[in-house]
């Protein structure tokens, strides 16, 4: 019996211009670290935000750990961090030597509760450097309450939208809310540079900062001097190339996933399983489908992974929230609610990631359905 093709969660999808772009690289033999490539992916991925600076390096956690560096983020401080998320958003607080402040998630958004931010601010005896929000799944929160918040006690925003590029809150670009946005090109996000990622922003200064930071914070001398610490963190300009003939794809990409959504959508609705949908003010680039399971059924994300993997299909749960995990045990943290009852826990009690990517066939979102549908 002929093995049945493997179904990935979120898969690389060529677009058909990378391998012309990378074939460009390697014949100007730009193969090493930066290069025109380099150049030309931030220029295009700035332009599209509608943001003066961007600076390419080889992965989201990176521009992470950059952007809190530039704002002063380091030993003894406090970083407010979203709890619904991967932990790479919040390593990079604890490479600073500073400590994370988990704050719930809400239901209709699966992102930072601005109620459970606001008890933080008024709970916690340090005012904190940052707060680190995630655009969790390619959905937004509710940016003007948390803007107006940070605003309110003069702390600074990042804004993790490593999942989100191409997504819209209320006509805005997601990555550009607060001081700075980030941006990860890791092989399952919705464009790919094989691995990379992007800081974006406005303060011209820091971003010049920043590009010294990761090119080894080398001084203009003739020999290498170095009065600061710095990283190898700079994008190739082969990963670049990938990356601008993926940007180049974005908007079909994201036309996919709607498609993958809405048959979802339709395919599950007499199942005891819902798709999470966009919230309110939201245009969502569906990176990922987001079910929950109904209380009515017995079923636990674990069950219907295991289901799907016997079928080979990729699922996973949702992220663990943080405040949960033991690398993290002990963290302050806010639940949405004053009953601590937390918003993040239950979703990941009942939360699946569905096969989401923008290579995804009808045939093989029938058989996903088809497979939930017994295990259910």
């Amino acid at each position: 019996m002929q093995k049945q093709e493997r179904i990935y969660l979120s898969p690389p999808h060529m677009g058909g211009r990378e391998q012309a772009m990378v074939a460009e690289a390697f014949a100007s033999n730009w193969i090493a670290p930066l290069g025109p490539f380099v150049e030309r992916f931030e220029s295009d991925v700035a332009k599209r935000l509608g943001m003066p600076c961007a600076l390419a390096v080889n992965a989201g956690t990176a521009a992470i750990h950059l952007a809190l560096r530039a704002l002063g983020v380091g030993p003894g401080d406090t970083v407010f961090c979203s709890d619904l998320t991967f932990v790479a958003s919040v390593n990079p607080v604890v490479y600073l030597g500073a400590t994370p402040v988990f704050i719930d998630a809400e239901a209709p958004t699966l992102c930072m509760s601005p109620e459970a931010l606001i008890r933080a601010f008024r709970s916690e005896r340090q005012k904190p450097k940052a707060v680190i929000v995630v655009d969790l799944y390619g959905f937004a929160p509710r940016y003007e309450e948390i803007e107006k918040i940070c605003r309110a006690y003069d702390t600074p925003l990042i804004e993790d939208a490593c999942e989100a590029l191409g997504s819209r809150y209320r006509g805005q670009a997601c990555g550009s809310f607060g001081e700075m946005g980030t941006f990860s090109f890791n092989g399952n996000k919705i464009i790919t540079s094989s691995g990379g990622g992007m800081v974006v922003g406005r303060n011209e200064a820091l971003f010049k900062t920043m590009l010294h930071w990761a090119t080894q914070a080398r001084e203009p001398a003739l020999h290498y001097q170095h009065a600061e610490l710095g990283y190898n963190y700079r994008l190739s300009n082969i990963c670049a190339a990938i990356g601008c003939g993926q940007l180049e794809a974005l908007d079909d990409h994201i036309a996919a996933r709607h498609r993958n959504h809405a048959h979802y959508r339709l395919l599950l609705e007499d199942l005891p399983l819902h798709l999470v949908e966009a919230p309110e003010g939201c245009e969502s680039n569906d990176w990922m489908n987001v079910a929950v399971i109904d209380k009515r059924s017995k079923a636990t994300p674990a069950d219907l992974v295991k289901a799907l993997d016997r079928e080979d299909i990729e699922a996973r749960p949702v992220w663990k929230p943080m405040h949960a995990q033991p690398l993290f045990d002990g963290a302050p943290f806010y639940a949405h609610d004053a009953g601590e009852r937390s918003v993040g826990t239950s979703v990941f009690a009942r939360g699946i990631c569905l096969p989401s990517g923008s290579s995804l066939r009808e045939k093989q979102r029938l058989r996903v359905v088809e497979t939930l549908a017994q295990a259910l």
